[in-house]
């Protein structure tokens, strides 16, 4: 995968000249897909495309809707780590990386965090609002914030969901107990994982009156969406105001990411809060009725690419997202590729009520 091994060794994870290294990258890796996966190639077939000579543009390759993925166990080369999604739905994907893929993604996760001033040698404080690990949790999302926590050095880490013999349960109460803590002494705090778990934190934080004032530099790292609480996510303002009320953070200092199991890139807010779409990727938008590709400013489908993994084919994916993409020279952060809004989900059907919610997260938690 020699044109892998350059798009992603590119030194600017933003630089939009790289169109025709990416497209080649992207041929490499189906001319791999369609001979190392029978359900691929009869995917491709059916489309009439036999070969990357089909290929003129990204736009172009055989899409798999991430809903099938979660039904179907997709393989098309030998595998060294296997992550899964978190089964919202009831259904899980399974996407198996191999060596060159995992090379490309730390290259990758580097350089981004790097340019976003993330990455540092400077000792921290991790609050993982997320999964505690445990050998019977091979979620991603799980992995990924776990290993988030090497960005800077841990001092120590506190999860919020921990594993018990009724499966995972968020301890509210432990967090709490260390910020008293943490705010006294001189290390940042780092928050990292879900945004629905962090700002239920805060919004116990204030009913029982309190606040928190921690250390300079401290972040709130957010990822992993809102899962079976997205009809409850809090607006950005809410969200910013809140931080700073109950923890005194700013919000300069609030990151948010976006990514998939099923589309590991790592997308990661901009000062201005956009998801620039990065080096390594491409982000169509596709017409729910028809799935043809929309102009920017269009909302749709969000159509995702990259040829990192070879060993699962997911070179390009179909999300349930609903999402917009900007043109670069829209955003005041100077980044000029693209960027992503997302406007909602698909399939309502699978995603909690306010009420229902609110009711099974809090349940027990004492305010």
């Amino acid at each position: 995968m020699k044109l892998r091994r350059k798009l992603f060794s590119s030194k600017d994870p933003y630089d939009c000249s790289k169109s025709e290294l990416f497209l080649g990258a992207c041929k490499e890796n189906f001319d791999h897909l369609i001979t190392h996966c029978d359900d691929y190639k009869k995917i491709a077939e059916n489309l009439g495309i036999h070969s990357s000579e089909d290929i003129s543009k990204a736009e172009d390759i055989p899409v798999i809707p991430t809903m099938l993925m979660k039904r179907h166990d997709f393989r098309s080369g030998r595998y060294m780590v296997m992550a899964t999604s978190s089964g919202t739905s009831g259904h899980m994907s399974h996407v198996r990386f191999e060596f060159g893929a995992l090379w490309s993604a730390l290259k990758m996760s580097l350089k981004i965090t790097r340019y976003h001033s993330i990455l540092s040698m400077k000792p921290c404080r991790y609050i993982v609002m997320g999964y505690k690990p445990h050998r019977s949790n091979k979620t991603a999302v799980a992995k990924t914030a776990y290993l988030t926590t090497f960005l800077a050095p841990a001092i120590s880490r506190k999860f919020i969901l921990k594993y018990t013999s009724d499966g995972y349960k968020p301890d509210f109460d432990s967090i709490i107990n260390a910020l008293k803590k943490y705010e006294k002494g001189r290390a940042p705090v780092r928050f990292m994982g879900f945004p629905s778990y962090t700002f239920f934190l805060f919004k116990i934080i204030e009913e029982r009156g309190l606040s928190f004032k921690l250390p300079k530099d401290s972040k709130i790292m957010l990822g992993g969406g809102w899962k079976q609480f997205y009809q409850e996510a809090a607006d950005k303002e809410t969200f910013y105001k809140l931080a700073k009320k109950t923890l005194g953070v700013e919000e300069e200092n609030i990151v948010e990411f976006y990514g998939a199991v099923e589309h590991p890139i790592l997308y990661t807010a901009c000062p201005a809060h956009h998801f620039h779409v990065p080096v390594y990727s491409k982000i169509v938008i596709r017409d729910a009725d028809t799935l043809e590709p929309l102009e920017n400013g269009k909302t749709g489908l969000v159509n995702l690419i990259s040829p990192l993994c070879t060993a699962t084919p997911i070179l390009s994916v179909m999300t349930d997202d609903l999402g917009i993409l900007h043109d670069g020279s829209e955003c005041p952060c100077g980044v000029k590729s693209p960027y992503l809004e997302i406007i909602g989900r698909v399939a309502p059907d699978d995603i909690k009520t306010c009420a229902a919610g609110a009711a099974d997260i809090l349940k027990g938690v004492k305010v």
